[in-house]
């Protein structure tokens, strides 16, 4: 079992000239670092800049690189093919009005066709008529379309590509891998000359990925072809980690059985003991076989509930725990294929305890607790750079572990793009660190997750609750929260005020993200000062007000002593 595991393929590349006296072609394979990958993908694009335009190996080039390297600079957690088709807008607006005003561009355009290899898929962003194939069994399906005139004559004239139109119009589509898949990428100089029964034959070679991509453009070059020739040939050795959908998927098939008891085995898992038993879920401590890793193991609650909320949270947990890189971020494991019989999640095992627990035990000093403070905001920070909301963090939710680390786990409810919301019955968050906001309907974001932080972090360090809630919390308020000095003289200004300010009632007097926070937090500045109008001399500053108290009483007596 691994949580790593990476989705590795082999690419072949080559491209001719043919008859004309440039290559305007563009073809490219960015496979990137094992990070990079796990969440971006492996990237291939062919681009055939447009035949007779001045311009056509600029676009070409351009559309492919600029592609590539916006893409990877966002997030495709809100989804592959939305982060693709936003990363080549600009680009394409760019090269439109270039080819309309710079005579060195007039006409310029380019077919453009992309492959984003992540998980155990491939999505096709395509426009023009380069193409994208799939290759599996013998058999070879063309995955795109090619949007060219169907009038007679005119069947080379594109009337979608990047640059003919203000606003570029990508295809998208999925595609389900499997070991052994071969995927091709050719401009129209190859499928152009070569018959697909001929690419049939070329990819059947099982040759080396270079050495058949190298084949099927020599071929294009036998047969005549009239243009350049590129082909980009990928071949599929191991599939990585379920990807989201893929995921749901998986969710989808998997039974939602009675949660099992301490001593059962669940698909090799050995179950040790209960750790918890909670309102919706039930979590053992287990082994992975026998003598195997220790592992932590959550089972959803049927009767509790429902399948939507058990599916959506089994979705969260996996995706967001095998995605997010961070050291203090939970992590979920993946199962080898078919091993799962019944919807769980499987975790390493934290060796330590929750910061609830801990809480219990001991006062935190100041540095100890805002070394705790930093790691836990990073956590968090680490969730919203990727556009996640934990919408749940709590002392319950922290692991210190006994080496020093610290995780934040239960993921289950984290607010995760393109992911069905909770029945209203199930809606995610803990009385006592749910924001204002949310008990008026707000589905939480990253400033409710600040404002849970900020009681996290008070209870940190007071041991209460800010605000004074009744304890079953059956009475919510939101008054201006206790001065945590009042409870903690030793605490400093710059540290309550940091506090403070994620305790805002509105959410624009929240810090603008967590990254702010955690500057405060490590360097101590004062730029953490909240808002100080309307509250008294006591409340901003207890010891000048008992000093100033004092003194009064002193003249007085000093008075009163003279005159008797």
């Amino acid at each position: 079992m691994s949580s790593d595991a990476r989705l590795e393929i082999a690419a072949g590349f080559a491209t001719a000239k043919g008859p004309r006296a440039d290559n305007q072609d563009f073809g490219a394979v960015h496979v990137g670092n094992p990070a990079e990958q796990a969440l971006h993908g492996i990237v291939a694009v062919v681009a055939d800049g447009v035949s007779g335009s001045k311009g056509g190996r600029i676009a070409s080039e351009l559309a492919a690189r600029s592609f590539i390297d916006g893409y990877l600079a966002k997030s495709p957690l809100g989804g592959i093919a939305a982060a693709g088709v936003s990363s080549l807008m600009g680009f394409n607006r760019w090269l439109h009005s270039r080819s309309r005003t710079d005579p060195a561009m007039t006409g310029a355009a380019t077919t453009f066709t992309a492959l984003v290899l992540r998980g155990r898929e491939a999505v096709v962003l395509h426009v023009g008529d380069s193409r994208a194939w799939h290759f599996r069994d013998g058999v070879l399906a063309q995955l795109t379309e090619d949007h060219v005139l169907a009038q007679p004559g005119l069947s080379h004239v594109l009337y979608r590509a990047v640059g003919i139109e203000a606003e570029v119009r990508l295809d998208q589509r999925v595609v389900a891998l499997k070991p052994h898949d071969r995927l091709l990428l050719t401009t129209d100089g190859v499928h152009g000359a070569v018959t697909p029964q001929d690419l049939t034959r070329l990819l059947g070679r099982r040759a080396s990925a270079d050495a058949d991509a190298q084949a099927i453009v020599d071929h294009a070059g036998a047969q005549g072809t009239r243009d350049n020739a590129t082909a980009v040939v990928i071949d599929i050795l191991r599939l990585g980690a379920p990807d989201r959908d893929a995921l749901g998927a998986e969710a989808e098939g998997l039974p939602i059985l009675p949660p099992p008891k301490a001593g059962d085995n669940i698909d090799g898992f050995s179950l040790e003991r209960l750790l918890s038993d909670g309102k919706y879920t039930r979590v053992f401590q287990g082994r992975d076989g026998e003598g195997g890793a220790a592992v932590v193991l959550k089972f959803p609650k049927p009767a509790l509930l429902s399948a939507q909320g058990a599916r959506g949270a089994f979705l969260r947990e996996s995706f967001i725990g095998q995605r997010i890189d961070s050291p203090f971020v939970g992590k979920t494991l993946t199962l080898e294929a078919g091993r799962q019989s019944r919807l769980y999640v499987a975790q390493p095992l934290y060796v330590g305890q929750t910061l609830h627990a801990r809480l219990a035990e001991e006062t935190f000093d100041i540095p100890q607790g805002v070394e705790i403070a930093i790691r836990l905001s990073k956590a968090v920070a680490a969730l919203h750079r990727k556009g996640i909301a934990h919408r749940d963090i709590k002392p319950d939710n922290v692991i210190l572990e006994t080496g020093g680390g610290l995780k934040l786990i239960d993921l289950g409810v984290a607010r995760l793009p393109r992911i069905d919301e909770f029945a209203e019955a199930e809606a995610p968050g803990t009385h006592g660190y749910k924001a204002p906001e949310m008990y008026a309907g707000h589905p939480g974001d990253a400033l409710t997750d600040q404002y849970a932080l900020g009681v996290t972090l008070y209870r940190l360090f007071v041991g209460d609750y800010p605000c004074g809630q009744d304890e079953d919390f059956t009475r919510m308020t939101f008054d201006r929260p206790v001065r945590p000095t009042v409870h903690r003289p030793d605490m400093p200004a710059w540290l309550e005020a940091a506090i403070l300010r994620t305790l805002s009632v509105q959410p624009d007097d929240r810090f603008a993200d967590v990254e702010e926070l955690i500057y405060v937090l490590e360097s101590g500045s004062a730029i953490a000062a909240p808002p100080v109008q309307g509250l008294s001399l006591m409340e901003r500053d207890p010891a000048r007000f008992w000093q100033g108290v004092s003194a009064v009483l002193l003249v007085l007596l000093l008075i009163a002593l003279m005159t008797h």
